[in-house]
């Protein structure tokens, strides 16, 4: 199948590469021509595991080529892909002028019959406003569907997560496009679900927005586990057998972050809203979250009581492991509120420290390369973000080098009762 994807961000490069690995034809548009000229010389503008590797194979092989030119995208394919980015808005609603931007232009390039996807996270009733865009702005009398495939990746497992799906949906108007769509997924070996394009688009704000309230509700439930003396993960693990309910996303912590859970959690909420449905219990979801930083910050401000010329190491700066990713980071919150508080801040992360400079204050960081020299003349550590080789870190070195052995563990990666012999005054979620 010749497949176009406009936009090469996370969705939109992972998508196009794994398109090729199994065999598609992949042309990937981007209007950055900076980005795209960094592509087809070989660079990687994002960090996700296993996609530099699958993006120099495929454009060697001649399966994946990079363009700046949408039309040429659309011109050379019979599937077109949408897969710009959709950031929100101050009130809570979604960007969609990137959106409506590529669907002109696709109709400005359109002459035959095109299968058109939107594989952006979009709010319901987008697919609509796709095809009266396409409709109205052509320049041939030609035919054309829309079609909604929402993406469910993970940031630093996308890879892995578009090459094995548990589930692809696809939203459609009528049954001329589902032959072409069962061609592009039949190499993933995988349920494909055909619903209407309304369903499709509300199944990944549905989807999001359940697994934010799990993180909601386990961190709730670890400020109860304080409170009593209870360990929030045995309580985890207890509730998570029960096959309803799943172990997954029931790891308290800072709370959720990065550019899906937040910005859908919000659209959902603006979108019941404007249908009418007060949809209490995510604007709670939300409560919660931001609740749970205070939490967090306040056990750090009890136990240093002024923040003012003192020097903490931080671990972690992406919102998640295995990602270069600090939009929207709880990390890079604790960061800036340490600050704000008059801490300097020794700070490490194994990818994201590049992408942590646009958003940090140059004044008071510094940057430092190799984990277990963090410590160094810090009055504390913090654990911001899960990456799994922080559980490696030299604790008696790193107690040697503080002037205070604290640690605050925002991510539960150590146990609390070897912290206990090595003499660290500890301090985690829940426990």
């Amino acid at each position: 199948m010749n497949i176009a994807i406009v936009g090469t961000g996370y969705v939109g490069l992972v998508t196009g590469a794994c398109f090729a690995e199994v065999g598609h034809n992949v042309i990937c548009v981007d209007c950055d021509e900076a980005k795209v000229k960094l592509l087809q010389g070989g660079g990687i503008p994002i960090f996700e595991p296993g996609l530099e590797e699958m993006v120099k194979k495929n454009v060697a092989e001649g399966r994946l080529i990079f363009t700046a030119s949408t039309a040429e995208g659309v011109e050379k394919s019979d599937v077109v892909f949408i897969a710009v980015p959709t950031p929100p808005l101050g009130d809570g609603s979604v960007d969609l002028s990137f959106i409506e931007r590529v669907a002109r232009d696709i109709a400005d390039a359109t002459t035959t019959y095109k299968v058109v996807v939107d594989k952006s996270t979009v709010p319901v009733k987008t697919g609509e406003k796709v095809a009266e865009t396409i409709k109205r702005y052509c320049k041939v009398d030609c035919d054309f569907d829309v079609v909604s495939n929402p993406e469910f990746l993970r940031e630093g497992f996308a890879v892995e997560d578009l090459m094995n799906p548990d589930r692809i949906v696809v939203g459609t108007r009528s049954d001329k496009p589902v032959a072409a769509m069962r061609e592009i997924y039949e190499p993933f070996n995988a349920p494909i679900i055909f619903t209407d394009i309304n369903s499709a688009e509300l199944i990944k704000h549905a989807a999001n927005s359940f697994l934010a309230m799990k993180i909601s509700y386990i961190n709730a439930v670890a400020a109860i586990c304080e409170a009593t003396g209870a360990n929030v993960e045995e309580v985890a693990t207890g509730i998570g057998m029960d096959e309803r309910i799943g172990r997954r996303f029931l790891n308290a912590s800072l709370g959720f972050g990065g550019s899906c859970f937040p910005k859908d959690l919000s659209a959902f909420i603006r979108i019941s809203d404007d249908l009418g449905y007060d949809f209490g219990l995510l604007k709670k979801v939300q409560e919660i979250n931001a609740a749970q930083m205070d939490r967090f910050l306040k056990k750090i401000t009890d136990t240093l009581w002024i923040l003012k010329d003192k020097t903490i190491g931080v671990l972690g700066l992406a919102f998640k492991q295995n990602t270069d990713d600090v939009r929207m980071s709880p990390a890079i919150e604790v960061c800036q509120r340490l600050l704000k508080g008059g801490a300097t801040l020794r700070v490490h992360d194994p990818k994201a420290m590049e992408k942590a400079r646009e958003l940090l204050p140059t004044e008071g960081v510094t940057y430092v390369d190799d984990m277990d020299s963090v410590a160094e003349g810090c009055d504390a550590i913090v654990v911001a973000t899960e990456w799994p080789q922080f559980k490696e870190l030299d604790l008696a070195k790193a107690r040697e080098a503080m002037t205070s052995p604290i640690l605050f563990d925002g991510r539960n990666l150590f146990d609390p009762a070897e912290m206990d012999q090595l003499g660290f005054t500890y301090k985690s979620i829940g426990r």
